[in-house]
């Protein structure tokens, strides 16, 4: 189990003050291979230990929080994001311009979150375990935004290792987009994730 984020690991909001330009940049360069685009609309975000490190420290400066009860609570909310080495975790969002159309489209995508999945080439689809934080959907409309855990057996991890092609996709009947194979820095960067 990947170690959780403590108030300790954290850089106070003066430590992150004088960091945060570097930080930020090496985050956003990390980030490049942490996302696969499911068709023009949709995009799968994996979170891992430095994307979430950055998303709290990000929280806890805009917030200006410094007290432990405040700290905790982000913590609390981000901790379980933090892959476990035997699954990916991402964040899926819906991300039409237009802000009527994606309305709309809102209305249209009812249950996507549960149709999206990735793939270990000679393995069946895996489809996420979603939004296990809060129910993101009502009777009209789903969110634009989704958390998502893909979990994965001993078998896919050491193929995945091995160099099996992984694909992603969709299967929405409104929404039906695959990635046949990702592209190899994002395939490293999630390799890095399972143990």
């Amino acid at each position: 189990m990947p170690e959780q984020f403590t108030a300790e690991s954290l850089m106070s909001l003066e430590e992150y003050a004088k960091a945060r330009p570097e930080f930020r940049a090496k985050v956003m360069d990390h980030k490049k291979n942490r996302r696969v685009a499911l068709g023009p609309d949709t995009t799968l975000y994996f979170e891992d230990r430095l994307t979430l490190q950055y998303q709290i420290q990000e929280m806890l400066r805009i917030e200006k929080v410094f007290e432990a009860d405040g700290i905790q609570d982000e913590l609390d909310a981000y901790n379980p994001m933090v892959p476990s080495g035997k699954n990916w975790k991402a964040t899926f969002m819906i991300e039409y311009p237009d802000a009527d159309h994606r309305a709309k489209m809102l209305g249209k995508l009812l249950g996507i979150d549960k149709l999206v999945w990735v793939r270990v080439e000679g393995f069946d689809k895996v489809h996420p375990i979603t939004n296990e934080d809060l129910d993101r959907e009502t009777e009209d409309k789903t969110s634009s935004v989704h958390f998502m855990r893909f979990e994965l057996n001993d078998e896919m991890i050491a193929a995945t290792k091995s160099g099996a092609k992984i694909s992603m996709g969709v299967d929405h009947p409104v929404y039906t987009h695959e990635v046949d194979e990702i592209d190899d820095g994002v395939r490293a960067s999630l390799v890095e994730d399972l143990t």
